[in-house]
């Protein structure tokens, strides 16, 4: 059985899966190459999906959406001529068609039975399904936790979810334990309910915009300035704090009467305020109520394991804390915490229900890879070769590559199938070596960057533990570079690139059978330097998404944001230098 699951909103993604087995999940803003693309559906991510199977819209049996925003003829609680009124009104004003936001619909309409209100022949046509294709929707938060269970082998745990908001709740909290998932806060039960004001998530975006970054997109910059902050960020937090709370279930709750009121507040005390100092504020925010949280519910609902998901978890220093300070065994974070991790987690949900628990929890199974979009691997030493902008310069990719980094140069690697999720996980990263802080200046100028945190640091499962503060509890989170952790002290002034002024790192984990090339660049530049670190960072420069076809690369080289790329064939450089072949 072929399902679909899609997200619709900002940064939308498709997931095509084969019953239990993701064969692939690509986020619209690769394709489209507009960040954060989304607010529809995805038919771009669609088609990209079902062509990397080899299959057609008609071939898909159910499709799974989310409650977003849709447009007013999906709906059938307003009859044809009201639809037909309301579609022709709004494109004669605004040039667009109405869309209207479902859980919005559904209080309209007294009940949360998204498809007595939904319009499935319309959509089936709309988009070339089969007339029997299933179509369902999903919760929004049991789709984030959903993903933070089935990619574990636990037989119990706490799920957490936090964002800035999804089917009328900011939070969901979930125990699974003796074959049962029970549903503490944030069901579908919230859906008719008063929205409540209370998101972490979405005052830690409010104040990014208020510091003149965007929302949604850079709340990252705050998590690596927030190092730097002092005692004004400490004032500045006492004041956010007065208006947040955790009740004795758990639950983050807040004194704002709407959301307009919170971001007024924010942006009225971030005003003239250095950033640093309201990073510092709203990073110590979210990380202590986000620990007070969780500690009540593990002391209400005992677990020795913790599963998160959300766009909150995107935050790796908040992740670390919960690890060190909640008392767990293990902490696994989706890696596709975001709302693109949405897709996913919508087919679980269908499966779910599909099969029941029993079934499903059979089906389980540890995450080793997230590589789910297009392989080019056949026709990318083809498509460069052809490129009189660039030049082979060497036939041993691996050693290669090891040396030229060594020597200082930034080598971006092209290999295998496009990373799923926001990180690049070696497969479009480029790599570095660590042993310089100068290489942070140097790199971020040449993507046209201004990042406030060290980059990310890869390495060998068997040199993990001795470089980082990795065990059993953070090891599986390690994978996928989704948490931070302390850098060991004999090491931190060998490796100045990867550690950031609070001596932590976001490593990943890495094993030669999931990404060989990777690991034999990694590998050889250790045999040459003793150094089992290499830098890791996205294969993008500032405000574009991350590169997913050959084009996109070989543009990138001859632009002379990197020196070098890597295939599994071959080095290449810029044909406009001089190299001596290797």
């Amino acid at each position: 059985m072929l399902i679909l699951g899609l997200h619709t909103g900002h940064n939308a993604t498709a997931a095509l899966y084969e019953d239990y087995r993701m064969i692939a999940a690509i986020h619209l803003e690769r394709l489209t190459r507009r960040k954060i693309d989304g607010g529809r559906v995805p038919e771009e991510s669609i088609d990209e999906c079902l062509g990397i199977a080899g299959v057609h819209r008609n071939d898909i049996d159910a499709v799974v959406l989310g409650r977003g925003k849709f447009p007013s003829q999906w709906y059938t609680h307003f009859g044809p001529h009201k639809r037909f009124i309301d579609q022709k009104i709004h494109r004669l004003i605004l040039g667009k068609e109405k869309r209207r936001w479902m859980p919005e619909e559904l209080y309209r309409a007294g009940h949360s039975n998204s498809l007595e209100i939904f319009d499935t022949p319309l959509f089936r046509k709309t988009f070339g399904l089969a007339p029997d294709t299933d179509i369902q929707f999903y919760n929004h938060h049991f789709a984030h936790a959903l993903p933070a269970l089935f990619y574990t082998n636990w037989d119990e745990t706490l799920l957490y979810t936090s964002d800035g908001g999804g089917d009328n709740v900011q939070y969901s909290h979930r125990i699974f334990r003796n074959e049962a998932i029970e549903t503490i806060y944030g069901g579908e039960q919230c859906l008719l309910q008063k929205p409540r004001v209370d998101s972490l998530g979405l005052a830690y975006g409010y104040a990014t915009k208020a510091l003149g970054y965007k929302i949604n997109r850079h709340e990252g910059k705050l998590t690596g300035l927030a190092a730097w902050g002092g005692s004004r960020g400490e004032h500045i937090h006492d004041l956010l704090a007065s208006h947040f709370s955790v009740n004795e279930n758990g639950e983050v709750t807040s004194d704002f009467r709407s959301r307009r009121a919170m971001r007024k507040y924010i942006f009225q005390i971030s005003d003239g305020e250095a950033k640093e100092e309201v990073a510092s504020a709203v990073q110590k925010l979210l990380e202590l109520n986000t620990l007070s949280s969780i500690r009540k519910l593990l002391h209400l609902y005992p677990a020795r394991r913790l599963g998160l998901a959300g766009g909150v978890f995107g935050n790796v220093r908040l992740n670390q804390r919960i690890a060190e300070e909640c008392d767990v065994d293990e902490i696994f974070v989706y890696p596709a915490m975001d709302d693109g991790g949405l897709a996913a987690g919508g087919v679980l949900h269908y499966l779910l229900q599909r099969d029941g628990l029993r079934h499903w929890l059979r089906q389980r199974e540890t995450m080793e890879t997230l590589y789910l979009g297009r392989n080019y691997d056949a026709s990318v030493d083809y498509e460069f070769e052809r490129d009189n902008r660039l030049i082979r310069i060497s036939d041993q990719p691996a050693e290669s590559a090891a040396r030229l980094i060594e020597q200082g140069s930034v080598v971006a690697i092209y290999t295998d199938r496009m990373e799923y999720g926001p990180r690049a996980l070696g497969a479009r990263s480029i790599l570095a070596s660590p042993t310089e802080a100068s290489i942070n200046d140097e790199l971020n100028r040449r993507l046209s960057r201004t990042e406030f945190m060290p980059f990310a640091p890869v390495v060998g499962e068997d040199d993990a533990s001795q470089i980082f503060e990795l065990s059993a509890l953070n090891l599986y989170a390690a994978r996928f570079m989704t948490i931070t952790c302390s850098v060991r002290r004999e090491w931190r002034e060998r490796i100045p690139a990867v550690v950031h002024v609070d001596s932590t790192a976001r490593p990943q984990v890495i094993r030669r059978e999931w990404n060989p090339l990777y690991f034999d660049i990694l590998d050889c530049y250790k045999r040459n330097t003793g150094i089992p670190v290499l830098i890791n960072t996205s294969f993008n420069i500032h405000e574009e998404p991350i590169i997913n076809n050959p084009a996109e690369c070989a543009d990138a080289l001859a632009d002379d944001r990197v020196d070098y790329v890597v295939t599994n064939n071959a080095v290449y450089g810029q044909a406009k230098n001089n190299y001596a072949k290797t």
